[in-house]
């Protein structure tokens, strides 16, 4: 039978491995978050790219439990094609409407943990008025300690593809632009205190 010291330091280690298991709340870093897409020019000319400059949200994560959950907000008036007159005709009626729908949001779940990171993450994205179901890839998930805010900081790069028209933006669709939008999002979240 273990001695009393032996029990308590059993028990504090316990307590220590189910504090260290407990989920973690991640605030995301707009200056290092990036939302960014690609889509077609007229049926396959070219491939106009664009991101958006304004992004905020939480992520709470068990890495140790292998599931954690997401809700991330866009502003859709930061879309930034690299051409002014191209973001005005973005903002307007005829594509995103952001006086309407000033807003896009993702919320879903975290999936497919290995050796601690998610793989995926699976939920509705909610565009242009119109929720629907999407699912986005986690290539690459990383933890490091912030050099600076002596807190941890998770970064990912997550791919995507959604079909535009599915949410109601049908802008150039019977000039024959295709339909389908690839995502490439870059994201770093910092651990709440």
């Amino acid at each position: 039978m273990p001695s009393l010291p032996h029990l308590v330091a059993i028990t504090g280690l316990c307590s220590s491995l189910f504090a260290q298991a407990a989920p973690i709340t991640y605030e995301i870093d707009p200056q290092h978050t990036y939302p960014s897409f690609e889509a077609d020019h007229l049926g396959g000319v070219s491939v106009w790219r664009g991101k958006f400059e304004k992004t905020s949200g939480q992520v709470v994560m068990d890495r140790e439990a292998g599931n954690g959950g997401l809700d991330i907000v866009v502003e859709m008036d930061s879309v930034d094609f690299g051409l002014a007159q191209m973001n005005a005709v973005a903002r307007g009626q005829e594509i995103f409407d952001v006086e309407r729908f000033p807003q896009a949001r993702f919320r879903g779940q975290l999936e497919g943990f290995a050796n601690g990171a998610p793989t995926r993450a699976v939920g509705e994205l909610t565009l242009h008025g119109v929720t629907r179901p999407l699912t986005l890839e986690i290539r690459s998930f990383k933890c490091v300690p912030h050099p600076l805010f002596k807190r941890e900081l998770c970064g990912a790069d997550v791919y995507g593809t959604l079909q535009r028209d599915q949410f109601g933006l049908e802008a150039g669709k019977n000039w024959g632009f295709r339909m389908e939008v690839g995502l490439r999002i870059q994201v770093e979240a910092l651990a709440v205190r």
